[in-house]
């Protein structure tokens, strides 16, 4: 059954473009790797840079999956050198009822 997830990744000073670059790459990463549904990611920033993803892992087998894969270790090693995860709730907008964004296209 498809597991929806909601990530945050705040970026380190100065990484905000890399950042971005790979939000741009990882659903299609994981798609790849047959670990994502068909269901395309929402991908969006904050005002403070945070970007913010919701996407759909295929199972929670898939996600298990993912953590032991060495292409998605690589490019979650990446991630860290780049940002650090944080919990939505962390997200000033994630505070408000209307949730606002910035788009991201992520094509």
């Amino acid at each position: 059954m498809e597991r929806i997830v909601i990530v945050g990744y705040k970026p380190l000073k100065g990484k905000e473009e890399e950042l971005k670059q790979l939000a741009k790459s990882h659903w299609n990463s994981l798609h790849d790797l047959g670990l994502v549904t068909h269901r395309k990611p929402i991908v969006m920033e904050a005002e403070g840079g945070t970007i913010v993803e919701v996407f759909g892992w295929k199972s929670k087998m898939a996600m298990e999956k993912a953590h032991a894969d060495p292409e998605v270790l690589k490019m979650w090693k990446k991630y860290a050198e780049v940002c650090e995860y944080i919990p939505i709730g962390m997200v000033e907008e994630a505070q408000q009822v209307f949730s606002e964004f910035n788009s991201m296209n992520i094509d």
